[in-house]
């Protein structure tokens, strides 16, 4: 197993990409599915539940509240508690690097008779927690942050009333820690969002939904039963996203990646790619366990320079640091703004994308809330993820593209969301697993 540190990944130019390439299930309904099934009443069964970091935060701070999770059958089984059933814990729930461990369970927790602390690494501590408190609080939560940041202190014991809360910026992490305090709540709890975010939890949970005008109401019943039952989850789109551009940008590419989740919330990508001169085909698309689900045929396209900004940008936040990256073998010019909600994830990413790729010899400049990328030439030489996976990723691709070859730092920070990423790149093309 890798350890944090300097590890440096080694990706030397290819050709091209050929075959067919499995990636990790959704993590975000991944995370949703475990503390739905902890929070039913009897087993659930949850069927490709993913290895990666995160969503196994989810599940060990599970565990430290009493829920019974095993595997049988190589099929992930929780032994649901009921929305009251939980049990309290001295330590800290350790949420490692995953914020939406540390903001759906805030939710959760928010209208417990016991209290709870909430802990990460430093990457997540730096991450601004008050838009979840925020509106917990005015629920009549008592949750204390240490200057917006977590440590998360969440006193039980709380009665919660009913809220009807209009997001300011579009964000799921947060609308579905409402919506899940919602359940400890008196009455009715209700979320408004202006610009659509992912909507895996209405979406799971089956939950009212309005829309009208510029908006979208979801509504959740306090004391709303939750059925146990089998979760099939997808893989995930954020994941196929690093193959598909490089099947894109390397010519004389082929390449299927199956049973991918095309859930319109977060399949924004696609669209934007296809404008840009895609050739992405989508085969044997279905529904599983609600959820829109495919197989991704992917060919090397001559692409071109797109501008972006406004509501398509919550539906590909997770994708933009990839997308950087096939503006760079684009030809034009490709704007993105609107976008600032990049500064606020596991890195500053504009900044530190823009700085590695600038390396690289890209053409890009960095803007309040986005930036500007003219398609060029791309070379070789040392960059640093800053232990941000999505960013380590992306240069990974950026290095198949590039003249000579690119070392990235950090790199192992990819097991957050992709383990065995290294693996399934040296497989299509040339990349070493990283090394201290």
């Amino acid at each position: 197993m890798l350890h944090s540190g300097s590890h440096i990944a080694r990706v030397r130019p290819a050709s091209s990409v050929i075959g067919i390439v499995d990636v990790p299930s959704d993590k975000s309904i991944a995370h949703r599915a475990a503390i739905f099934s902890a929070l039913a009443e009897g087993a659930s069964r949850l069927v490709d539940y993913p290895t990666s970091d995160d969503p196994q935060s989810t599940l060990s701070c599970l565990k430290q509240l009493g829920v019974e999770v095993y595997e049988e059958d190589e099929i992930l089984v929780i032994e649901g508690k009921g929305l009251h059933g939980l049990t309290s814990t001295d330590a800290d729930l350790y949420c490692g690097n995953s914020g939406t461990t540390m903001r759906l369970l805030s939710g959760m927790l928010a209208g417990q008779s016991f209290s709870t602390t909430l802990s990460g690494d430093a990457s997540l501590a730096r991450r601004d927690m008050s838009r979840i408190r925020d509106p917990l609080n005015a629920m009549g939560a008592s949750i204390e942050l240490v200057e917006n940041h977590s440590p998360i202190r969440i006193a039980g014991g709380r009665a919660l009333k009913g809220l009807h809360y209009e997001l300011p910026v579009a964000s799921a992490q947060v609308k579905s820690a409402v919506l899940l305090a919602g359940l400890y709540a008196e009455g009715e709890s209700s979320v408004t969002e202006f610009a659509r975010s992912r909507d895996h939890t209405e979406r799971m949970l089956g939950l009212d939904i309005v829309e009208f005008a510029d908006r979208r109401v979801i509504t959740i019943k306090g004391g709303m039963d939750i059925k146990a039952r089998t979760w099939s989850i997808p893989r995930d789109f954020s994941a196929a996203a690093y193959f598909i551009v490089a099947a894109l940008v390397l010519p004389d590419s082929a390449l299927r990646i199956p049973r991918v989740g095309l859930n319109p919330t977060r399949a924004g990508l696609l669209d934007v790619l296809i404008a840009m001169g895609a050739r992405i085909y989508i085969e044997n698309e279905r529904v599983v366990g609600g959820e829109a689900v495919g197989d991704l045929v992917v060919f090397s396209s001559e692409l071109s320079g797109i501008e972006l900004g406004g509501d398509s940008i919550p539906n590909l936040i997770d994708e933009l640091p990839i997308l950087a990256v096939a503006a760079t073998c684009a030809e034009g010019k490709t704007v993105i703004r609107d976008a600032g909600e990049l500064r606020h994830k596991e890195s500053d990413r504009i900044h530190v994308l823009a700085e590695g790729l600038s390396s690289l010899g890209a053409d890009i400049e960095e803007l309040d809330d986005g930036m500007i990328i003219n398609g060029g030439k791309l070379s070789g030489g040392m960059v640093d993820s800053r232990g941000d996976h999505r960013i380590a990723m992306s240069l990974a691709i950026a290095g198949l593209v590039a003249d000579h070859q690119v070392s990235i730092r950090n790199a192992d920070c990819t097991a957050v969301s992709f383990p065995g990423f290294w693996e399934a790149l040296a497989e299509l093309a040339y990349a070493e697993t990283p090394e201290s």
